[in-house]
């Protein structure tokens, strides 16, 4: 079975997070996507950054409807700060009978060649990209790699941080969730403040 981890703080998930990965897992040899909750880090104090049972709580209930998206708290019992080349290890040791591949977008993959131990990622893994609006280029060793795949997915201009602002400045953000997120979000009082 075939794997795509996409990483994410999803905070919280949106219908763009789904959007792109019901499209990699739609329109690529994927089996399925695991939405990996990024921990939040200890050695940072983000105030907006909810905590992680509830992000993954928030991932839970935005995929339950999906067969093949499902939510990962891979990364909660890993040293912080955790570096992906680790969470890759960490879950083929978990998982032996899997194989996992990296999504990102492809605004990662024009900086992919400043992560720790990228080519220790490439060997072992293949990489499977979707669009996104960002300046610069691709590294010339990235194009026409054969264990990097770009899949065509629809551009999406949405964050979480937006959304965050928007539930402060109580605006509707409704359309922007799924039903199960939102109302999780509204009966929890998150981002209010």
């Amino acid at each position: 079975m075939k794997i795509g981890l996409y990483f994410g703080t999803f905070n919280p998930i949106h219908i763009g997070h789904l959007i792109i990965a019901n499209e990699m897992v739609e329109n690529s040899d994927l089996d399925e996507i695991w939405m990996v909750v990024t921990p939040h880090n200890p050695f940072k104090k983000k105030q907006s950054l909810l905590e992680n049972h509830h992000r993954f709580e928030l991932v839970y209930r935005a995929t339950e409807n999906y067969d093949k998206i499902k939510p990962s708290d891979l990364e909660f019992k890993l040293p912080q700060p955790n570096y992906t080349v680790h969470t890759l290890a960490h879950a083929v040791d978990t998982y032996p009978n899997k194989e996992f591949c990296l999504i990102m977008g492809e605004d990662n993959l024009k900086s992919f060649h400043k992560w720790k131990n990228y080519e220790t990622i490439l060997e072992h893994h293949q990489i499977y990209v979707y669009p996104r609006v960002s300046v610069g280029s691709i590294a010339h060793q990235f194009k026409n790699h054969p264990k990097i795949h770009a899949v065509k997915a629809p551009i999406i201009e949405l964050s979480s941080t937006m959304i965050r602002k928007g539930i402060q400045q109580q605006k509707n953000i409704k359309p922007l969730l799924s039903k199960e997120v939102w109302e999780y979000i509204d009966e929890m009082n998150f981002y209010k403040k």
